[in-house]
């Protein structure tokens, strides 16, 4: 984790100065985004809380979405992560949310997506999304990468 310190130090430092707030919604990086943001000394005055999801069912329970909103998304695309996010976001009303969904190996995803896919939004006063392909199936080194890659695009947006 100690490679995410500095991204997540930088977007700290530019939410706390400038007074707002981040959500995060994660699967396969499975919680690296939100340990990473809250290993900033004071944390909490822009950290408002986030979770990690795996299945459907604590995805829809976790943050109120219904089967109609995924009836035309197929699972690791940009516009999932993008409704993750806005879900995230809207559940706790913040400035910024971050949301990352993709398969860690070492197999691929049931959508058929290879190992090392993830989709990654963020959405606040501008919102963007990318897709990471790692090529690789270490399930670790992708959870960091996925981690690390979602990072980089929030703090692409503020700073």
């Amino acid at each position: 984790m100690q490679i995410l310190l500095p991204a997540a130090e930088k977007v700290g430092e530019a939410l706390k100065r400038r007074g707002e707030t981040v959500a995060v919604a994660e699967s396969s990086s499975g919680g690296l985004i939100a340990a990473s943001l809250l290993s900033v000394p004071g944390a909490s005055a822009y950290f408002i809380g986030g979770t990690v999801f795996y299945t459907r069912k604590s995805l829809k329970e976790l943050l109120a979405l219904g089967d109609d909103q995924f009836a035309q998304m197929r699972g690791l695309t940009e516009s999932t992560a993008t409704l993750l996010a806005n879900a995230i976001r809207e559940r706790l009303s913040t400035t910024w949310a971050v949301a990352e969904i993709g398969a860690s190996g070492p197999t691929g995803s049931r959508y058929g997506d290879p190992a090392g896919t993830s989709c990654i939004a963020v959405v606040g006063p501008q919102n963007r999304a990318r897709s990471v392909k790692t090529n690789q199936s270490d399930r670790a080194a992708n959870m960091q990468l996925f981690a690390q890659s979602a990072l980089d695009l929030l703090a692409q947006l503020v700073l």
